[in-house]
């Protein structure tokens, strides 16, 4: 399987992702470049935390024009793996991969932190190793990461189960909307969250507990692609 991180002037989770790729499940991964308008190699691709473009404007509305952002909505199209993780997550729904937005913090604050998550959907291809219901401790890193939509647009993700991940009730750091934390698109292929899975692999990093997006993408695909071999 092979995994795409995509790099931004500003980017600075980069290398983090390459490295959880690496030693949680050993796949091939690659630094693709904001001016590369071709990943049809890759069968996931994961768009990283950081400053894109020093978050002029809003955060991510500059690498939403980007040549690889192109590639990238093309590649959710044709049902690709897509993660966005922080600025990241705010890259997408600026690309509209994602409903809503990101705001700044409640309390107009850069938060860094661990925080406890729920999984509230455990059918994802990014979540499917989890437990329904399962608290996992991810950490934070953000200025903006208060999840906003209308009122349609929420009960629309509500009633598709579309909410992947919610802050654990009483512990929302940001003001997000319903706790959100990670949402998905109707299909499921593309997924943002705010908290940082890639910084969560090893105990020695605090928790191990990110582990499981990566082997969930990585089992999700072989079976898949097992499936296809098959018909």
């Amino acid at each position: 399987m092979n995994f795409a991180v995509l790099v931004f002037p500003g980017s600075n989770c980069d290398i983090d992702m390459y490295k959880a790729i690496e030693d949680t499940i050993g796949q091939p991964v690659d630094y693709v470049w904001h001016t590369d308008g071709d990943l049809s190699k890759y069968d996931c691709i994961l768009v990283p935390g950081g400053f894109s473009y020093g978050d002029y404007l809003r955060c991510g509305a500059i690498a939403q024009f980007t040549n690889v952002m192109k590639a990238v909505v093309k590649a959710a199209e044709e049902g690709k793996y897509i993660l966005g993780i922080c600025n990241g997550f705010q890259v997408l729904t600026e690309a509209r991969l994602l409903p809503g937005a990101l705001l700044r913090n409640n309390g107009m604050k850069f938060r860094c932190h661990q925080t406890i998550l729920k999984v509230e959907n455990n059918t994802t291809a990014f979540t499917r190793d989890y437990a329904e219901g399962e608290l996992i401790e991810i950490p934070i890193a953000h200025g903006e990461g208060n999840y906003y939509c209308d009122e349609a647009t929420l009960k629309e993700l509500q009633e598709n189960n579309q909410i992947v991940f919610r802050y654990e009730a009483g512990n929302n750091p940001n003001g997000s909307l319903d706790d959100i934390a990670g949402i998905s698109n109707k299909a499921g292929n593309v997924v943002g969250m705010m908290p940082h899975p890639e910084r969560a692999v090893h105990e020695i990093l605090g928790s191990a507990d990110g582990k499981k997006i990566f082997t969930s993408i990585l089992s999700a695909w072989r079976e898949k692609h097992d499936a296809a071999a098959i018909r």
